[in-house]
């Protein structure tokens, strides 16, 4: 064929091409080597996740699988002594794996249990670790593993910005596999570790995808012996979690877009695949929640609460979680005297607590920034919004939060948990600093708006 022919078919092919944006390539398209103001992508990362009732017997080949010859067992004083540790421990005995167990894990840990916990990691010289417990426990277990693989490295090297210096994950960590024993965190399957920053009594943590589990056994049995309260304060987590990744900033309006993929961050903004697990968990807790609560014998509510957290975490472990949990942080750091039943002696304001008690101040703050989505969430959590106009989206998502509060008799406020008015200021000013929480609620917000949600949360009913 002459060259001339060539060209004259390419030319013809060119023009009678469809035109539509999956099958044109007419090769008129301009790429820039600007970087865009927002960013234009997502990505979905989650542990392999394992469900089944009984499954966590399978943890002792899976480490055999691995190759580990020196595995650290991670938990805590509750869970130590209970069927979960026992399953586990038992497992890696029949296929004859070495382990070490550490149960010192403080349920809601500071920067001094997470040391306390490295410095294990550091003298064990472990090849894999294990986690089993609740987000606590796995959130340790992530951090341990990170700084045992990075011994040179200071404590707040690896902490969030501003706080930290949020230095990049380079080096390689150990293969980690998480058995959540409670139904909330969802840290199974993300890359955070979330802790109590003693000097500033505020939650920060680490977040980076090199942090997230290899393996997560989801093994709806461990649920069948959590205590009433650990119940519903978990119940809240997955309830917040999938709330505020589902109303979350769209990723395409978050910016600024990375200059190199491995940069782009661990919380991406609301997507429409993160949507459907958030979906999900909502759906969930409209049918499970108060049957997981009341029956702890229910074997379906506490399975479908344990699956829901999970999923939570795929969720949030992409999208990300915003404002209730930006003001939680300083509400569980500075606790005074709350102490609830089933956990312990010690003053605690359990994380799921912390991040609800403000949720119908906050969704009416936010509804403005996608009305339609609001009012979808109240229905998927089983409020009838035929004829509601979304001018009254916030105020309907706000009256469903109560509902579920108020049926699982939540403390009426933050004045229920020990503050008072004079208290807002510390509050506002721990939570200022969670830039990646704040800037990715839908709506942008002022200290006088913290101020305000913070006031209107001191008495709910």
């Amino acid at each position: 064929m002459s060259r001339k022919r060539v060209f004259d078919l390419l030319r013809t092919i060119n023009v009678a091409a469809c035109q539509c944006p999956a099958h044109s390539h007419r090769g008129n398209i301009q790429v820039t080597n600007t970087t865009p103001s927002k960013d234009y992508a997502f990505e979905i990362k989650c542990s392999t996740v394992r469900y089944g009732l009984g499954v966590t017997k399978e943890v002792g080949l899976d480490l055999f699988n691995l190759g580990a010859k020196n595995v650290c067992v991670m938990t805590d004083p509750n869970v130590v002594s209970l069927s979960p540790t026992k399953a586990v421990l038992d497992s890696l005995t029949k296929h004859g794996i070495h382990y070490k167990v550490y149960d010192g894990v403080r349920v809601e840990p500071t920067d001094s249990s997470f040391k306390a916990a490295i410095d294990f990691a550091k003298a064990g010289n472990f090849d894999s670790f294990v986690a089993v417990g609740g987000g606590s426990v796995m959130d340790t277990c992530k951090a341990a593993n990170l700084y045992s693989c990075d011994p040179e490295a200071e404590f707040l090297d690896y902490v969030n910005q501003p706080i930290g210096k949020g230095k990049e994950v380079t080096v390689q960590l150990k293969p980690l596999i998480a058995i959540p024993t409670t139904s909330g965190t969802g840290s199974e399957t993300t890359g955070m570790s979330i802790f109590d920053y003693e000097a500033i009594q505020a939650k920060t943590g680490i977040a980076n995808a090199a942090l997230r589990p290899l393996l997560a056994l989801i093994d709806p049995l461990h649920t069948l012996s959590v205590p009433k309260n650990v119940a519903i304060y978990s119940g809240f987590d997955i309830f917040c979690h999938a709330l505020e990744s589902f109303t979350a900033i769209p990723y395409s309006e978050r910016g600024p877009a990375p200059t190199n993929p491995a940069l782009r961050p661990v919380y991406q903004g609301s997507n429409p695949i993160s949507d459907v697990w958030s979906r999900f968990c909502l759906q969930s807790l409209a049918k499970y929640f108060s049957r997981s609560v009341n029956n702890a014998d229910d074997v379906e509510a506490r399975s479908s609460m344990h699956l829901a957290a999970t999923m939570a975490g795929v969720g949030i472990g992409n999208a990300g979680v915003h404002l209730c949990h930006g003001l939680a942080y300083p509400i569980a750091g500075n606790v005074k005297q709350f102490v609830p039943e089933d956990y312990g002696k010690d003053p605690i304001i359990p994380h799921g607590l912390s991040v609800v008690v403000t949720a119908p101040a906050v969704f009416q703050f936010t509804a403005q920034s996608d009305p339609d989505k609001h009012l979808e969430a109240s229905n998927l959590l089983g409020t009838d919004i035929s004829g509601k106009k979304q001018k009254d989206a916030g105020k309907i998502l706000s009256d469903t939060i109560l509902k579920y509060m108020e049926m699982m008799k939540i403390d009426n406020g933050l004045t229920g948990l020990g503050y008072s008015l004079e208290d807002i200021p510390q509050l506002v000013k721990g939570a200022l600093p969670q830039h990646r929480l704040l800037k990715l609620t839908p709506l942008p917000q002022t200290k006088e708006d913290l101020q305000h949600i913070l006031e209107d949360s001191l008495t709910i009913y």
